[in-house]
């Protein structure tokens, strides 16, 4: 059966071949009239919501952002430094690029009003060649957090990511590059260059605030970030990165370590067993690096003092950094960094470990569709391949293999520290792009991860962007930003509660600098796993993993301490994961995914809903709530307001989605892999919703259900929640009673 997808392709293309022979053009025009009207054009009146309506989520936040204090980092989560109340953070990559003044206002009220309470200001503040502090961009950060202050919106500072800068040749403090190369790894082992990263964030935390003060002693900055996505164990990692001068620095600290420990670097090649590198110069006291995938796969001693030294070094430099941050007045959160590594088994948790000397553990992923094609890395274009996949499936990349059991939602807890995931989206063009908002906070709340930072807001009015090309990140669209209201306020408030600690995992520091690897990797790309694999109780053997769908069950933990001062406790999954009916149910019993049919729902007395293939899913039937739809793409939320349950709550949000795409999109689909023919352009487009959905109270006939547009304006009454009929172009509706409760 040919696929929508197909099927207005096929549209397109007889349009255009009957066009040329003149023949036909009465059905043609038709049958493209007839495929238009799946889809409306989705154009809001503002980007902004009407205060005091029912999308208008300011309340949630402080009057201004800090005026409980700090945040600090207590117990595995955030907390506001004087009442010890803790708090998650649902947050943006952004405000975009440039913006300033009235526009930056406009873009905090924007933010506040749709549930975001941080903001991750994410760009350089130096000169791409020479490193030259750039004034003008510190004055922004402090506009920025100025402004975000004013509507309760914390600030994260993120301003050196190796891929912002090329060193020019001739820098005295960076010697070796010639305006090429990126500096990947080197902040981590050259002095020089961790000086001029200490002159870039001393004049951001001493510029001056508008309203008087520094941005270091602001408790609306809520936290730095030491670097941005780099680390000696990702693939970036290679002597072909490195200029001479810098690989033969590195290769001398090697040397000086190998001798502190055997004595010798004659002997540690002796202890080594004569595994050997071209680079060795024992006479010169260095000693080369063998590549990472021979060290995570054989595994040899030289390998694991590899491991050892690199480790050292980079934990090292992100305590020294963290005590940089202290001595220069600013208290607030440091975190160090937030890659993947080239081997998430053996290097993952030695990543993880050398984060925790900071005051929370940072990540990073994406929910990508396989984007291929010139510059697909960063842009789509004409021409360029992807595919459409579902995360409620666990879907893979590449059409045809088995299911793929890794998602970016996936958290862990390590080191008794909070956990952010400070980059992350499903990126389009995918037209399960929706699934997102729910999915994380669903999952997020469930695995109580402390926060959830969007990537990222390129502008903040409602545009698909498109030019020649188009890029795969942005959340002004009905997908991303347009699901926030119900959203925020199931994962801020927690309205889906947090599971049961399934996994605690004890991680001895020695073996993993022995390259022995955790049982409980993240990032890894697991298959179709065989049930002997997965252990359901406190041992495992060498090899085998816990279950990746214990994510999706309840939380994770991992701790690093020496053999003998802890015990491992995994839990066993067969209560909560069938593979034979392939679900998962949370260990709390209010979430359930149906990974075989491709749908999600969520009951709990204050948030219940359904998101996915709705029309495999037959009739849902939760607990104040009944849904059905012959969609299957469709993502439907009820969430009281007013903090009652469901069953009582006198003020209901619900909030319906489907699908987005860029007007005049077209695309052809072939073996699974669809290529683009058109971006297309302005505005957006959703297609149209279909269903019905039911409040089961004994007053559901005289609960007037209102519509409200994409600002929370009010709309016209469409009925009670007996029995709603969704409207084709409605994304909101409130639902309020009209008589008292019996």
């Amino acid at each position: 059966m040919l696929t929508q997808l197909a099927i207005r392709g096929f549209q397109g293309l007889m349009v255009g071949l009957l066009g040329v022979v003149g023949m036909g053009s009465v059905p043609a025009l038709a049958a493209e009239q007839e495929a238009d009207t799946e889809w409306f054009d989705f154009r809001p009146a503002s980007s902004g919501v009407v205060a005091g309506s029912a999308l208008d989520l300011r309340g949630l936040n402080e009057r201004v952002a800090g005026e409980r204090g700090r945040v600090r980092a207590r117990d595995g989560r955030f907390v506001h430094e004087k009442t010890g109340d803790p708090v998650r953070f649902w947050a943006v990559n952004g405000p975009p690029h440039g913006v300033s003044g009235e526009a930056l206002k406009s873009c905090a009220r924007m933010l506040a009003g749709r549930g975001v309470n941080l903001v991750r200001v994410h760009g350089s503040v130096f000169d791409e060649a020479t490193g030259e502090l750039k004034p003008d961009r510190v004055k922004h950060l402090a506009e920025v957090v100025a402004a975000m202050k004013e509507e309760g919106i914390y600030s994260h500072l993120s301003i050196y990511f190796p891929l912002w800068f090329k060193p020019k040749a001739g820098l005295s403090w960076l010697e070796g590059y010639d305006g090429t190369k990126h500096p990947f790894a080197a902040l981590m082992f050259h002095p020089g260059f961790q000086q001029q990263w200490e002159s870039w964030w001393r004049a951001v935390l001493e510029a001056p605030l508008p309203g008087g003060g520094t941005l270091a002693k602001e408790p609306a900055l809520m936290g730095v970030e030491i670097q941005n996505e780099d680390s000696f164990f990702f693939w970036t990692f290679s002597a072909k990165n490195l200029p001479e001068p810098q690989l033969r620095r590195l290769e001398s600290q090697f040397g000086s370590w190998l001798t502190a420990k055997y004595g010798s670097l004659d002997k540690a090649v002796a202890a080594w067993g004569g595994v050997n590198d071209a680079r060795d110069q024992l006479t010169e006291g260095r000693m080369g690096f063998r590549p990472l995938w021979d060290m995570a796969q054989r595994k040899t001693v030289r390998d694991q003092d590899t491991a050892a030294f690199l480790y050292e070094t980079q934990a090292a430099f992100y305590r020294r950094g963290v005590q940089f941050f202290r001595d220069q007045g600013f208290d607030g959160l440091v975190t160090p960094s937030n890659w993947a590594t080239a081997d998430p088994v053996v290097f993952g948790p030695l990543e993880k470990m050398s984060y925790t000397v900071g005051d929370f553990v940072d990540r990073h992923g994406y929910f990508g569709c396989r984007n291929q094609g010139p510059f697909s890395e960063w842009s789509l274009r004409d021409g360029n391949t992807y595919v459409d996949r579902s995360a409620l499936r666990f879907d893979p990349e590449e059409p045809g293999k088995g299911l793929r059991f890794d998602h970016p939602a996936m958290d862990i807890e390590y080191g008794g520290k909070p956990s952010m995931i400070s980059e992350t989206t499903w990126t389009r063009p995918n037209r399960y792009r929706s699934e997102a908002p729910l999915f994380y906070a669903v999952y997020g709340a469930l695995q109580d991860t402390d926060a959830i930072v969007h990537f990222a807001l390129d502008g903040a009015e409602w545009r698909v962007k498109p030019q020649f090309w188009m890029q795969p990140w942005t959340l002004m669209a009905p997908s991303q930003i347009g699901q926030f209201p119900a959203a925020a306020l199931i994962y801020r408030l927690g309205l889906v509660s947090a599971g049961e600690v399934l996994a605690d995992v004890v991680l001895d520091p020695s073996k993993l600098l022995r390259l022995e690897g955790t049982p409980m990797p993240q990032e890894a790309a697991f298959d179709e796993l065989r049930m002997k694999d997965v252990p359901v109780g406190t041992e495992w053997k060498p090899g085998q993993r816990v279950d990746p769908l214990i994510h999706f069950a309840g939380r994770t933990k991992v701790r690093f301490e020496p053999t003998g001062s802890g015990t491992s406790r995994i839990s066993d999954l067969s209560k909560w994961v069938d593979r034979k009916a392939r679900t998962v149910v949370s260990s709390t019993g209010e979430v359930r995914l149906d990974y075989g049919a491709g749908f999600m729902t969520f009951d709990a007395p204050r948030a219940q809903g359904a998101s996915g293939n709705l029309g495999k899913a037959g009739r849902i039937r939760l607990g104040a709530v009944a849904i059905e739809s012959d969609m299957d793409n469709l993502h439907v939320a009820a969430v009281a307001l007013d903090g009652e349950p469901l069953v009582r709550s006198l003020r209901i949000l619900l909030q319906v989605l489907s699908e987005e795409q860029n007007k005049g999109w077209r695309a052809t689909q072939q073996n699974g892999v669809n290529r683009i023919e058109s971006l297309g352009g302005e505005p957006w487009q959703v297609r149209r919703m279909r269903g019905e959905v039911r409040l089961f109270r004994p007053d559901a006939a005289h609960i007037q259900v209102t519509t409200l547009d994409a600002t929370g304006a009010r709309g016209e009454v469409v009925g009670t929640a007996e029995a709603l009929k969704l409207r084709p172009e409605c994304l909101y509706y409130l639902l309020e009673p009209t008589v008292p409760l019996p």
